[in-house]
């Protein structure tokens, strides 16, 4: 992939490029950038099964393109902060799915929650902190803010979810003064795994005892499969920012919508990262804040579409995590959204005995063997090099023909068992072909 700080020495535009990112080989989102190779790669007219990139699978909600067609013709700049009838809106959506009360003066509407996350770490000034396994976009951002984010390594015995434990231990350890920002995401891309009332409860007492203020990314929060996701905000919200979207469980990633939602005890906080956008989005756009409005505000279109949506997904994340763990394939099971993050430890030895070592020789030796591309965890998700994590997102189906087909058998009828095969085929194939590779593997070592 592409890295414009890995060139020549005496390249000039080396010479332009900021040192410490030079140094950390910054490069572009390894999303973003795997993603547009294998869709290179299919349109090409190699068969891939694709499961390299969390986009949603379903057709935006209906309520929402019935209403950006009807807003189309608005042309004019908005508030900064975003319309008041939508901020309205999105605190009475937060209070009946999270049962928190929020103020429309702390929400701040932007192209994208990305955005709004970038412009809080340039504006904050602090310790940042990052949880590995993370989102591959994170540490990037930290680092152009001008940050060294500090990493809390988590594990599969905690789900990978930051513990009090962990979370302390490196306050101390780092001995840190001042200020910290932890970033963390609920439920998590990219493993799948969500926060209880229970862990947040506990996390939030070393939160308060040393003052961190936390970016909560709850982009998924209503892709929970149980429909139990709890805010960071309900048991710290002095301390909590949220930030979510459209992008997710609308499946409205190419609108570019989202949002963050300030504590009043950060109102400082949020009046700079406003003047931020204001000095670089100016708003976003209005056809879709006004189209979102609607979204919002209509409770029986979003009831039904969430719960159809997230019990499909639940159904797929199942299967997946099944199906690999009959091979031995270590993997924690999906709470909510896209994602697993299986660790393919069961096949070291053979794969060692062919010269593979690392987790990008793994995948790279999984895509053209069997034809399955996944992203390798190591450094794009803040992993050792050497573990054989891979994200793994279950999204490369026909979610119009699934949506449809669980809308026929209405909510009072569970998904059949032949369901994923069925409707979410490419999936089903995709991981048998993932599966028999791994079998395969395991043989070839048993039969020497």
């Amino acid at each position: 992939m592409e890295n414009p700080t890995k060139t020549d020495s005496n390249d000039r535009g080396l010479r332009l490029v900021r040192k410490d990112l030079v140094a950390a080989e910054y490069s572009g989102a390894s999303n973003l950038m795997f993603n547009e190779l294998v869709k290179q790669w299919m349109k090409a007219g190699r068969k891939i099964y694709h499961f390299g990139f969390g986009q949603s699978p379903f057709p935006v909600i209906e309520v929402g393109v019935e209403a950006l067609k009807q807003h189309a013709g608005e042309n004019a700049y908005l508030d900064v902060q975003g319309l008041p009838e939508l901020r309205r809106s999105i605190c009475h959506f937060h209070e009946k799915y999270d049962d928190v009360i929020f103020d429309p003066d702390h929400v701040i509407v932007a192209p994208g929650s990305k955005e709004l996350i970038f412009l809080l770490l340039n504006v904050f000034s602090g310790n940042v902190l990052i949880l590995s396994p993370s989102w591959t976009t994170y540490r990037p951002q930290a680092m152009l803010a001008g940050h060294t984010p500090i990493i809390l390594t988590a594990g599969p015995e905690s789900e990978w979810r930051v513990t009090p434990e962990l979370l302390e231990q490196t306050i101390l350890s780092n001995r840190l003064k001042g200020p910290c920002l932890l970033i963390m995401t609920n439920p998590c891309n990219p493993t799948g795994t969500a926060y209880t009332e229970q862990h947040l409860v506990a996390l939030s007492a070393v939160l308060r005892k040393y003052d961190v203020i936390v970016l909560s990314d709850e982009i998924y929060a209503r892709l929970s499969y149980g429909g139990d996701h709890v805010t960071l905000a309900k048991v710290y919200p002095e301390g909590t920012i949220l930030s979510s979207g459209l992008s997710k469980w609308a499946s409205a990633g190419g609108w570019r919508l989202g949002y963050h939602i300030f504590p009043k005890e950060l109102s400082a906080l949020k009046a700079s990262v406003k003047s931020a956008a204001s000095h670089t989005y100016s708003c976003a756009p209005a056809p879709v804040q006004y189209a979102a409005i609607k979204v919002f505000s209509d409770e029986t279109a979003c009831d039904d579409y969430i719960r159809h949506t997230s019990r499909i997904m639940a159904a797929v994340g199942d299967f997946c995590c099944r199906e690999l763990k009959s091979v031995g394939v270590k993997v924690v099971k999906s709470k909510a959204g896209y994602y697993i993050f299986p660790d393919f430890e069961v096949i070291r030895e053979p794969l060692r005995r062919r010269g593979v070592t690392t987790c990008e020789e793994m995948c790279a030796l999984l895509l053209a063997e069997a034809l399955v591309a996944v992203m390798a965890g190591g450094p794009s998700y803040l992993r050792p090099v050497e573990e054989l994590t891979t994200r793994l997102c279950y999204v490369n189906f026909d979610g119009s023909d699934a949506l449809a087909k669980s809308r026929t058998l209405g909510l009072d009828t569970s998904l059949p068992e032949s369901f994923v095969f069925d409707h979410c085929t490419p999936v089903y194939n995709g991981i048998m072909a993932l599966k028999s590779w791994v079998k395969d593997l395991q043989q070839a070592v048993n039969a020497s």
